[in-house]
C-alpha cells in the first residue's frame, strides 16, 4: 500500500507539536505559524487519514484514539527523517539537545558520569536535567517535555503506559561520618542506633518504603529526631557535620566510602533498594541525542553493576 503522496512533512511536524503542547495556540507559537494556518493544516491531515486526532476540551487538547495510533508512527518518521538530514550534514556528532529528568538515587554518580561521557564525544551537546520527585518527572514525561527519566520508579503508579528499561539492582547503606561513636560500639544492640539522628528519604516516596523496610528487618527504633529529604548535597553535609546516620542509596554514597569521607556502619546486611533504569514515552520520537545519553547510560551501568562493591 502506497503512502498518500497528500501527507506533507509540515502535516506531521504540525500534529507532533500540537500532541506535545496540547494547544493549537502554544503549538502555533512554537512554529511560528497562525493559529489559523496550525488548524487549517491539522483538517488537512485529518480529512487525507480520514480520522479525528485531537479532542479539545477545557483543560486543553487530548488524542484521540485514532490520534494515539498515528503517534505511534508519525513521531519516529519525523525523528528518523531528520536524523537523517544531520548525518548527511556532517552533524550527527556534533550537537542536539536532550532534556533528562533525573532522580535523586543517581544523581551523585551515574548521572554525571554520563554527562562527562557524552561531552567528551559531543562537544556541542546539550544536557537539560530536572530534578524532582518521581510523579513530577514521568508527568513531564508524557506530555513530551522530557526525553527520559532515570532513577527508580518501577513503583510510582505514574509509569503506566510508560516504557522501563532496567539497568541494574541497587542496594542502600547505612553510613555515618568518620570517628561517629558507633563506629566502635557494639552494634549487636540495635536500639543503640535509636538515639542518634536519622537521615531518610521523603515520607512518601518509593525509596522511603525501602528505608523503613531495612530499619524494620534490623530492628532499629527509628528516632524522634530525623531530617528526611531527597537531596544528597544536604544528607551528605548534614552527615559529616553530625552524628546523624544516613541510609543512603548506595549509588549517592559509593564515591564517599571509597575515599574514606563517609564509612558504612557493619551490621551484616543491606537493604535492597530496587530496580534502577530509566524510562521513556515510546509514543514520541526519541531524539537522536537522547539515544546517545541511553547508550552512555548502560555503559556506565553495566560497569557499576560489575563493581558494585565498595
Amino acid at each position: 500500500m502506497l503512502v498518500d503522496n497528500r501527507i506533507k512533512f509540515r502535516h506531521l511536524v504540525s500534529f507532533l507539536e500540537v500532541t506535545r503542547q496540547r494547544s493549537f495556540a502554544k503549538a502555533a507559537d512554537a512554529l511560528a505559524v497562525s493559529q489559523p494556518a496550525m488548524s487549517k493544516t491539522l483538517k488537512e491531515l485529518e480529512e487525507i487519514l480520514e480520522a479525528r486526532l485531537f479532542e479539545r476540551s477545557k483543560s486543553g487538547v487530548s488524542l484521540t484514539p485514532a490520534g494515539i495510533t498515528f503517534l505511534r508512527y508519525a513521531g519516529p518518521c519525523v525523528q528518523a527523517l531528520r536524523d537523517g538530514v544531520n548525518t548527511l550534514r556532517g552533524d550527527s556528532q556534533a550537537g542536539g539537545v536532550v532534556r533528562v529528568g533525573v532522580l535523586s538515587t543517581v544523581e551523585s554518580q551515574v548521572v554525571p558520569e554520563v554527562v562527562l561521557r557524552l561531552h567528551r564525544k559531543h562537544p556541542a551537546l546539550v544536557i537539560s536535567v530536572l530534578t524532582g520527585l518521581s510523579a513530577y518527572l514521568l508527568a513531564q514525561l508524557r506530555v513530551g517535555e522530557l526525553e527520559l527519566v532515570v532513577g527508580r520508579m518501577t513503583d510510582s503508579p505514574e509509569i503506566r503506559g510508560l516504557t522501563f528499561e532496567h539497568l541494574y539492582s541497587e542496594s542502600m547503606a547505612l553510613v555515618v561520618r568518620p570517628g561517629h561513636p558507633l563506629l566502635g560500639a557494639d552494634l549487636s544492640n540495635p536500639a543503640l542506633l535509636g538515639d542518634y539522628p536519622l537521615i531518610l528519604p521523603l515520607a512518601g516516596t518509593t525509596i522511603r518504603q525501602y528505608a523503613e523496610s531495612f530499619f524494620v528487618q534490623c530492628g532499629i527504633p527509628l528516632p524522634a529526631q530525623r531530617l528526611e529529604t531527597l537531596s544528597p548535597v544536604l544528607s551528605r553535609r548534614y552527615a559529616l557535620s553530625s552524628d546523624a546516620l544516613w541510609l543512603a542509596p548506595l549509588d549517592a554514597v559509593r564515591l564517599d566510602l571509597r575515599s574514606g569521607e563517609l564509612v558504612e556502619l557493619a551490621l551484616g546486611m543491606r537493604e535492597a533498594g530496587g530496580s534502577i533504569g530509566f524510562c521513556w514515552n515510546s509514543a514520541l520520537p526519541l531524539p537522536l541525542a537522547a539515544q546517545w545519553f541511553c547508550d552512555e547510560l548502560r555503559e556506565v551501568a553495566r560497569e557499576l553493576s560489575g563493581g558494585a562493591d565498595t
